[in-house]
């Protein structure tokens, strides 16, 4: 799972500053389009987006505003979804009939996120979102490896924006604040969970936190002088305080606050917020790209399960020696042989997964990213309360992509998904199609990091599948580990639903998923305290999948002989992350053309 250019949208942060006309237009934002009023606005929403969210533009290697925090607040909310807005009038007075082809479905692309993005303001997510991964300790403490630091002014940098934390957090607790004014709070285990791992943390003597690593690390890099090294380590001391007393500040929020005002996880769901429903639909249509009903979302999970169960059994006979479903599922929730003993196991499984991936790639793709994908750990503070993994997109020119593979708890970490999970993560899912898509030519800035969920996701749970069929899995335990991934992904269905549609507690979605999965205890309390915190998201990915693997059907039915599946896969990656709608006109109009050249 990653997170991407929904930031860039709809991130409440810096208010916009209009460019001065002389200033030439950025051209990463506006590479490819030709229409000149197209170009002036593209320009202007993308320079806006990076001053509101300067992290990350950090993230994306603009490096202008790394001396800057984002601003946060309600006040800072409300000048962004204004500007949004004029955004939109612009782009709405943009006439699409003189335009070009690609400049007409940039422009369509461009009006869809910000009407997606409008259609959620009302649910005011920045009033009750709070996970051990979306929570203001995670995106100071993120600071020491999302910024380079190869410069003493880098460093200062660095230290600016530790300086600004206090700030920072203010913002964020007002906002949360203002959501118990209003009723709109997390659940009970989700602030109980954040609570703790900003506890967790002010237990560290400073000396110990992850801020304080690229102090260390630059008395070994060349362009720094002993004295800039010692002057940097200073500061960063000096600085420290600051983030501290910010800490200090949201744990007694955390505490005195939020926690007393909590929802209970018998009420998990936005059913149960101001405008619930009309939030979750929206949500659901943010991160679907569609407009579907909760309960045929519903529905679609439990049918995908049923045939997903019988693929299972039918491998349980041959590997574990049952094919009584709820035996096989306990035998792989409980056989320690099939777990893990270090986290230098898992890393390893990890990284010869991705060397054995990286070397098919050429058999089924035309297209390969230049950029590298490297494994690396979890951060320590965020391990044990985060996903099994997840990706971090590549800064071009920087360093490339990272696979990120949590160590915590070896003993919990399935060997038999740890091929499917690489699949997905890094080679060919989510790199594949992420660096691809960065590296797109003549493409605007907004597109190459356009992150359509059901688009991401979906491409990333096609490839676990994609990867059978290239003879990637190294056992028929490891397809066991691929379909009880797939089965995840249909029991998402269901139970993001149940939780925000039908009214599920955390306790019912903790037993389907104990009940339709072999993912370890651990896993599915994790899991399902973040679908409770991230409404929607999690449907994209069976959603996504099964279009992709839909199209893919239906152009092997109609090319027959002439289907070439290097030339598919480059199609549906050569727009970057579009909508399914959008892909499917795409593929629609690859499989016309063959049909239509006597050539082929």
């Amino acid at each position: 799972m990653i997170p991407l250019l929904a930031l860039l949208f709809a991130c409440p942060h810096r208010p916009a500053t209009a460019p001065s006309p002389a200033i030439a237009l950025n051209p990463e934002a506006v590479a490819g389009v030709t229409d000149p009023a197209l170009r002036s606005l593209l320009h202007d929403h993308w320079e806006d987006a990076l001053r509101r969210s300067p992290t990350w533009a950090t993230a994306l290697g603009d490096h202008r505003f790394d001396d800057q925090m984002p601003i946060t607040g309600p006040a800072a909310n409300a000048a962004a979804i204004d500007q949004r807005k004029r955004f939109l009038a612009r782009a709405r007075a943009v006439p699409p009939g003189p335009l070009s082809a690609s400049d007409r479905l940039t422009l369509s692309l461009f009006v869809d996120k910000l009407e997606t993005d409008g259609e959620t303001d009302g649910c005011h997510t920045e009033q009750w979102w709070l996970s051990a991964r979306t929570n203001p300790v995670v995106d100071i403490n993120g600071l020491a490896e999302a910024m380079p630091i190869n410069t003493p002014q880098d460093g200062k940098n660095y230290v600016a924006r530790l300086r600004q934390s206090g700030a920072y957090m203010d913002g964020a607790i007002a906002n949360l604040r203002e959501g118990i004014r209003e009723g709109r709070t997390p659940t009970a285990t989700s602030a109980r969970l954040v609570l703790q791992q900003v506890e967790d943390q002010l237990k560290q003597p400073n000396a110990d936190w992850a801020l304080t690593a690229p102090a260390r690390r630059v008395t070994a890099h060349p362009a720094w002088s002993p004295e800039d090294a010692a002057a940097f380590q200073a500061e960063v001391q000096a600085a420290l305080p600051v983030v501290r007393a910010a800490y200090e500040a949201f744990r007694d929020f955390m505490t005195t606050e939020e926690l007393p005002a909590a929802r209970p996880d018998s009420r998990a769901g936005t059913l149960y917020l101001p405008d619930g429903a009309a939030c979750y639909t929206a949500l659901v249509r943010s991160e679907t790209s569609l407009a579907l009903d909760p309960a045929a979302i519903h529905q679609t999970g439990l049918t995908a399960l049923e045939g997903i169960h019988a693929e299972l059994r039918e491998l349980g006979a041959s590997t574990v020696g049952t094919t009584d479903l709820p035996t096989l599922l306990t035998r792989l929730r409980s056989d320690p042989a099939l777990y893990f003993t270090t986290g230098a196991e898992v890393q390893a499984a990890a990284e010869a997964s991705l060397a054995r991936a990286a070397a098919a790639m050429p058999r089924t793709f035309g297209r390969l990213p230049q950029a590298a994908c490297t494994v690396k750990p979890i951060p320590d503070y965020e391990a044990p309360y985060t996903y099994i993994a997840y990706y971090n997109l590549p800064i071009p020119g920087e360093r490339g992509g990272e696979y990120r593979i949590n160590l915590s708890r070896p003993e919990t970490r399935a060997r038999f998904e740890m091929e499917a999970l690489s699949w997905h993560e890094a080679i060919p899912g989510h790199h594949l199609q992420i660096a691809i898509a960065q590296e797109l030519p003549d493409m605007p800035a907004f597109r190459k990091n356009l992150s359509t969920t059901a688009f991401v996701e979906g491409w990333a749970l096609y490839t676990e599948r994609l990867a059978d069929e290239m003879g990637l899995y190294s056992s028929d335990l490891d397809r066991i580990g691929m379909l009880s991934f797939d089965a995840w992904r249909a029991s998402r269905l269901v139970v993001d639903t149940g939780i925000h549609a039908k009214g599920w507690t955390r306790e019912q979605a903790v037993r389907f998923m104990l009940d339709n999965t072999a993912l370890a205890p651990n896993n599915i309390d994790n899991e399902v305290d973040r679908y409770i915190t991230w409404p929607g998201q999690a449907c994209g990915y069976k959603i996504g999948q099964i279009e992709v693997w839909k199209l893919r059907r239906e152009a092997e039915r109609r090319l027959g002989p002439r289907f070439d599946i290097k030339a598919f896969h480059d199609v549906v990656l050569g727009q970057g992350a579009v909508t399914l709608p959008v892909l499917r006109a795409q593929v629609e109009g690859w499989i016309v053309g063959i049909e239509s050249d006597p050539a082929t």
